[in-house]
């Protein structure tokens, strides 16, 4: 039996004819049948195999066991992008009448979808903030089918208790969907703590370079069932060739994310001291309000800081408009260091009100830390707030 990491790396589809070590690429959006038997069986499903890429291809399905066995997942199916997967995986399990219990802080295009589309199918959704956990149950009704979470939150950085909500969901009969998008399967395995099914936007760590869009989600096997065939019908499969970069990507996640680790932990103790800065979140740092928690499910405090620029949105402008080194970007998780402003980007399309509930101030900035020298992002943050 090898160890996580090993089996991630030598994970691969059969290899062809050829003998080739490295996994080629299936740019096919079709496969042929031996006979016209073959072509019945492959369609009733008798026989597992592709048919069509838009429901597997040998690209994607390296990549899917690949993260099943970092999740340790019995199946998963892989998504064009993020959000594909969560809309998917939420359209697939859910009927008219039924009741999502979600934390409250969640990234703005799933807030959308459960304030804005999901009510037009007669979905409600019911809110609980980060620091209100005992009010969960209180929330849960006869139509509650789902309780939903990311740890860590984007963009404050919160940490919600997997084994608490595990406790819940199995208390209540609930499916348990985590985003475990931030973490990345290396640092944190929701399913451990009673997790259901267990999203990614690959697009960010997953991927590292800023190079391709990709989702996914995994878990039990019978709910991934209902996942794949409303996806097949519905047709936000990944591709093959963006299949063939993350799977590659899978392969030095580990040594990745370590790096982005050990930055970002010296960079929130750098602004933690800092005068021109009013407050830091991030995991492993003590004064983190859920740092225990942290500990407890994470290995590692992942690669994104978020703070508190002191004189609000003028400063925090200012502060953004002085970076030389960092990028300014929506995305995360990428090689190179990224500063954004959530209030301004990411969340914008909530009123203030609504982000206030979920600690996206104006003066709020999330870093991604990247993988260069960690006392050239230092000093470049440095000179912008000063």
């Amino acid at each position: 039996m090898y160890k996580k990491q090993t089996d991630v790396i030598r994970t691969q589809i059969e290899r062809s004819q050829f003998l080739e070590h490295s996994t080629p690429l299936y740019l096919t959006s079709s496969f042929i049948f031996e006979d016209a038997e073959d072509m019945r069986a492959s369609f009733s499903e008798e026989k597992e195999r592709n048919i069509y890429s838009r429901f597997t291809n040998p690209n994607t399905s390296e990549f899917v066991e690949k993260i099943c066995k970092m999740e340790g997942a019995e199946d998963g199916f892989a998504f064009a992008t993020g959000m594909a997967a969560v809309f998917s995986t939420f359209a697939a399990l859910l009927s008219s009448g039924d009741h999502i219990v979600s934390v409250q802080s969640v990234f703005g295009s799933t807030h959308t979808l459960f304030t804005k589309y999901f009510p037009k199918w007669n979905i409600e959704t019911s809110y609980f903030k980060i620091n209100e956990v005992d009010t969960i149950e209180r929330l849960i009704t006869p139509k509650t089918k789902i309780l939903y979470a990311e740890t860590p939150t984007n963009p404050a950085v919160d940490i919600l208790d997997l084994e608490l909500l595990g406790a819940i969901a199995k208390k209540h009969h609930l499916i348990l969907i985590i985003d475990n998008c931030f973490a990345t399967p290396y640092l944190q395995q929701p399913i451990k703590f009673g997790a259901h099914l267990v999203i990614h936007s690959a697009t960010k760590l997953i991927d590292g370079q800023g190079r391709v869009l990709g989702g996914a989600t995994v878990g039990r096997a019978d709910l991934i069932r209902e996942i794949y065939l409303f996806s097949r019908n519905t047709g936000p499969a990944l591709s093959p060739f963006n299949a063939w970069v993350l799977s590659k990507s899978l392969e030095t996640l580990a040594v990745r994310v370590d790096r982005h680790c050990e930055n970002a932990l010296r960079i929130a103790q750098f602004l933690e001291n800092h005068d021109n800065v009013d407050g830091v979140k991030y995991p492993f740092l003590k004064s983190h309000p859920q740092y225990e928690i942290a500990k407890k499910q994470m290995k590692l405090g992942g690669s994104i800081v978020a703070f508190e620029v002191k004189g609000g949105i003028a400063n925090g402008r200012r502060f953004l408009d002085a970076l030389k080194l960092c990028s300014l970007s929506a995305n995360l998780g990428d090689t190179r260091t990224i500063v954004t402003h959530p209030a301004s980007t990411t969340h914008s399309k909530l009123s203030e009100e609504d982000r206030l509930e979920v600690n996206i101030t104006d003066g709020l900035v999330r870093i991604s830390v990247g993988l260069e020298n960690v006392e050239d992002i230092i000093n470049d943050l440095n000179q912008a707030l000063s």
